[in-house]
């Protein structure tokens, strides 16, 4: 039987403190809420880290740390760390210190600059926790998330030298191509681990015509070298996740791409949401995966390969 991964994305960086009390913050509130997810039912936990004092992304590996240690110990999740959660605007070196420091098993990697615009957020009626979040938040209107071709080699070259595997993150067609670039240079190697993101403001959209084209492009650039994920954002996250299922696919849930379980209502946690997916999920007779599965899957190097 065909089996899928669930990766959870654990907090992100995109929501803001004021969005939902039940965001992740501080280095305990993500392992906690990253080992609830595993228990649940996800084998990867992808994390990003905050300043516990006021909940603004940054990629301090000391940080990063204080909680990937945590979730190692209790859990056999396979551990993914973001190398652009440090902020948009930093040099790649800094942004995607985490990964360098800390030698994962896996970690994110951004296919190419994206114009993501989340100022739509600061519109919204809220009471604001903390003068940073809106001024943040209006600032993306004028912003490329800049992923370059160097950048991108700098972090298959100087964080992959370890072992480390990367999700590589499609936020569009010409992303899929660059992959495939970097694929036929030799800088990496199948089986590759493609999540494919819809949704969001400045990537491709999230009609199932969307969906159709990203599989088919992969399908045909990549053949059986690679495992398809999707990433759906805020209210296409459970839909887009079941159609890929339905294809074939791996699905990612989490507070990262959507804060909440059903209209109107937010997630209470993370795990709130692996549960909803996997239940679907079995529900159609698709078997999650566990952490040691999808590492087999996946030909990573081991939990026990890392630098925490």
């Amino acid at each position: 039987m065909r089996k899928a991964i669930i990766t959870a994305a654990i907090t992100g960086g995109a929501h803001t403190p004021s969005m939902s009390p039940y965001l992740p913050i501080t280095p305990c509130e993500i392992a906690q809420q990253a080992i609830e997810a595993v228990e649940a039912g996800a084998a990867i936990v992808h994390l990003h880290a905050r300043n516990p004092d006021d909940g603004r992304p940054t990629g301090s590996p000391e940080v990063f740390r204080q909680f990937v240690t945590r979730i190692k110990t209790e859990t056999d999740a396979i551990i993914n760390i973001s190398t652009g959660g440090g902020g948009p605007g930093m040099p790649i070196n800094e942004r995607a210190a985490a990964g360098l420091a800390l030698d994962p098993e896996m970690c994110s990697l951004n296919m190419g600059s994206i114009n993501l615009n989340l100022s739509e957020m600061a519109k919204k009626d809220r009471d604001w926790k903390f003068d940073w979040e809106v001024k943040h938040l209006e600032a993306t209107k004028d912003l490329v998330f800049k992923n370059t071709f160097t950048d991108i080699e700098w972090i298959l070259t100087e964080i992959g030298r370890s072992g480390t595997r990367f999700e590589f993150e499609c936020y569009d067609v010409s992303h899929l191509y660059t992959l495939k670039y970097f694929l036929d240079r030799g800088l990496l190697k199948p089986p590759l681990f493609i999540q494919t993101v819809f949704g969001l403001r400045g990537s491709i959209g999230s009609h199932f015509e969307d969906v159709m084209h990203q599989k088919r492009t992969a399908d045909r650039l990549f053949g059986d070298q690679y495992h398809w994920s999707v990433l759906g954002a805020g209210k296409d996250q459970i839909p887009l996740a079941t159609m890929a299922a339905l294809m074939g696919g791996n699905v990612r849930v989490g507070l990262e791409d959507s804060l909440y379980i059903g209209r109107g209502e937010l997630a209470v946690s993370n795990a709130e949401q692996v549960r909803k997916i996997r239940t679907i999920l079995e529900a159609l007779g698709i078997e999650v995966a566990t952490p040691d599965e999808a590492r087999q899957m996946l030909g990573l190097k081991g939990k026990n390969s890392t630098a925490f």
